[in-house]
């Protein structure tokens, strides 16, 4: 009786969770991330009817799901409505532009974009499977998770599809030849690629990998696979680690205790009581890397041989199924909670760094609706397109220059670790991660538009911005989220010429999606700002100023200046096309032995204004070393000359440095 009366009362959820309804777009977007968000935006201020299909409930992935830190590399390589969103984050903490943020800032700011652009988003729903007449998607089935018993079902029909998912589902259930792990070098002539093992986020030689130390017979501890070290450089199907970017805070008023996990198994853990008697370090940000947040919060990431990320066991997730991905991020977050709270309790991790762990508690203000814990796991690496054009190794050391590039990335060669396993050296068998790799790149280079386009023989209407076509050590370094943005804007205004032209993607003209960076870089017909650097810039005859290339500056190369006799001067020249009100500010990083002073002028083009700089009073934030620098706001009139010139005031007293210009229009 009483399941019968249960089916009845059910009864209206099942039949309405029978039925298919049928949606129609000019565009869809799989993937409500950051750059899906920025994507839909685009879409719709070009007047294309747009929808965002996010399986989740929450927009913004990373960059609302705790990714605070941003992972920049180079500010150059950030334009358009990325660099917009940064620009709002830093209104909403009262500067120009700010990297690091809290979790519910970014979800503000995703969330005004959708509705300002009117952008339709179905959360809760996951693809099922892409209809395809020839090369073209003609719909895309999705599955309603919250519906009852997940049986809802929507169609959705769209002239163009943009996948920005994390995962590259929809790129795979329509077709398209993608891979997962890592290239052996020779496929594409590189150096790292593949198998890697080396020095950093590594346990020190003689860790015993055993359950009984020396006893082999009594198993491995948890978290060590019985692989064995394949040859440097080969290739494999293995996937670096995933973690969570976790928001914590010391702020009692706003703090909730870190509980023990249902779950909890402390033996999880072992590794890490050896990794700290062996390297001695009391340090608990030697095993975390903690970033500061405003509001006294954090964005935490991995740090040491054992920490957040948990090697080893994700390799499966790019190709499993929903049920199994929700498996192994729950696992992730078992073992992510437990590490903290093991490190706050258990009586073997030393004093100090126990009571340093319980200054930091779950931020009662973030997160409120999954338990104040992110719903985003670091997907770091999943399906990688083999598209148009793959980019490798080569485009990152400027070895290769595209010229259809539609974003650029500045960020290292990065992989995190991908296996821990045991070794034996000197006739002592010892644990070690393997798979970690962190080489720089040459400048800032540009991302190819083929690298978000498949193959024209497998999918003509399908761009793919987040999964794009890239090794894995290249792929390390472009994926970062500013990117993703600047990929997901260029494959929305791609997706709208191939509407407008009625073409394949691979066949629109890409200096279109160039130009529009150039001259309406915010879609909305906000004037650009004008960037002076590097090769515009006009140093006095006989002066000692020479161009020089040093990370940290903005964009590929800044301006030097050794002690020297004499006034010796720099002017960077520009020209504004409306009359108006701008801000103008220079780059600023810090570098040792700098002269403490600059003085700088800038001109109008009718009046001077003199200005002495006290490096010493600034404060340079976020991951790069740094920051524009205001040097005021000034009236300017279209096409009448002006100018910021640096100077050494006759005499340096150490070295002196001049980096970019940015013209800002008051908005």
């Amino acid at each position: 009786m009483k399941r019968t009366s249960l089916l009845l009362a059910l009864a209206p959820l099942l039949m309405a969770g029978g039925c298919t309804r049928t949606l129609e777009y000019d565009i869809c977007v799989y993937g409500g991330t950051s750059s899906g968000v920025i994507a839909a935006y685009s879409a719709a201020m070009q007047g294309k009817t747009v929808v965002v299909v996010e399986p989740g409930h929450r927009a913004g992935g990373l960059s609302t799901g705790g990714l605070g830190q941003t992972d920049i590399g180079n500010k150059q390589a950030v334009e358009g409505l990325s660099l917009d969103f940064y620009r709002r984050v830093g209104a909403h903490y009262g500067e120009l532009e700010k990297w690091i943020f809290e979790p519910h800032v970014a979800l503000d700011i995703f969330n005004d974009y959708i509705e300002r652009g009117g952008v339709e988003m179905l959360y809760g729903h996951r693809i099922l499977r892409a209809d395809k007449q020839g090369t073209r998607i003609e719909s895309i089935r999705l599955q309603n998770t919250d519906r009852c018993f997940g049986l809802g079902r929507t169609v959705v029909r769209a002239k163009q599809y943009i996948d920005c998912s994390y995962e590259g589902d929809l790129m795979a259930r329509a077709g398209v030849s993608y891979v997962v792990g890592r290239e052996d070098n020779v496929t594409y002539g590189e150096t790292w690629n593949g198998v890697q093992m080396r020095h950093l986020h590594q346990f020190p030689d003689g860790v015993d990998p055993y359950v009984i130390e020396g006893d082999s017979t009594s198993g491995l501890l948890w978290g060590i696979s019985d692989g064995t070290l394949a040859a440097k450089g080969s290739g494999d199907d293995k996937v670096q680690a995933y973690n969570f970017r976790i928001c914590l805070t010391d702020n009692g008023q706003n703090s909730i205790p870190i509980a023990r996990p249902a779950d909890y198994d402390s033996t999880r853990y072992e590794l890490l009581v050896r990794l700290i008697e062996a390297s001695g370090n009391h340090n608990l940000y030697s095993y975390i890397i903690l970033s500061h947040m405003p509001n006294r919060k954090t964005d935490i990431n991995n740090n040491g041989g054992f920490s957040t990320d948990m090697i080893g066991m994700n390799h499966s997730y790019p190709e499993a199924s929903y049920r199994e991905r929700e498996r192994i991020f729950d696992e992730h977050m078992s073992y992510t909670l437990g590490l903290l709270y093991f490190i706050g309790h258990d009586a073997r991790v030393p004093e100090k760094m126990r009571s340093e762990m319980l200054r930091w508690g779950l931020p009662k203000d973030e997160y409120t609706d999954t338990g104040h814990w992110t719903p985003q796991l670091y997907i770091r690496e999943s399906r990688r397109m083999v598209g148009e054009y793959v980019a490798t190794q080569a485009d990152c050391e400027n070895r290769t220059t595209v010229e259809d590039g539609v974003g650029m990335a500045a960020y290292t060669m990065d992989s995190h670790n991908c296996q821990r396993i045991v070794i034996h050296k000197d006739g002592r068998a010892m644990v070690k991660n393997e798979g970690d790799v962190q080489i720089g790149i040459g400048s800032p280079y540009p991302v190819s538009y083929r690298s978000i386009t498949p193959r024209r023989e497998e999918c003509t209407n399908l761009l793919v911005p987040v999964c794009l076509s890239a090794s894995h050590i290249a792929y390390g370094s472009i994926r970062m989220e500013p990117v993703f943005m600047v990929l997901g804007q260029s494959a929305a205004k791609a997706a709208a010429l191939a509407i407008d032209g009625n073409t394949d993607v691979q066949a629109i003209d890409v200096t279109e999606i160039q130009r529009m960076y150039d001259e309406d870089p915010l879609l909305d017909g906000t004037a650009p700002d004008i960037l002076v650097d590097d090769t515009d810039v006009e140093a006095a005859a006989g002066s000692g100023w020479q161009r020089v290339k040093i990370y940290g500056g903005y964009g590929p190369s800044l301006y030097r200046l050794e002690k020297a006799a004499g006034k010796q001067t720099l002017r960077y020249p520009f020209t504004v096309k409306r009359d108006g009100r701008y801000d103008i500010y220079t780059y600023y990083s810090k570098r040792g032995g700098m002269s403490k002073l600059s003085e700088v002028t800038v001109c109008n083009g009718t009046d001077t204004n003199r200005i002495t700089l006290d490096y010493d009073a600034i404060t340079i934030h976020g991951q790069t070393s740094g920051e524009w620098i205001s040097l005021g706001q000034y009236d300017l009139r279209a096409d009448t000359p002006a100018w910021v010139e640096f100077d050494n005031g006759g005499q340096v007293t150490g070295t002196l440095y001049a980096d970019a210009v940015l013209v800002v229009p008051e908005r």
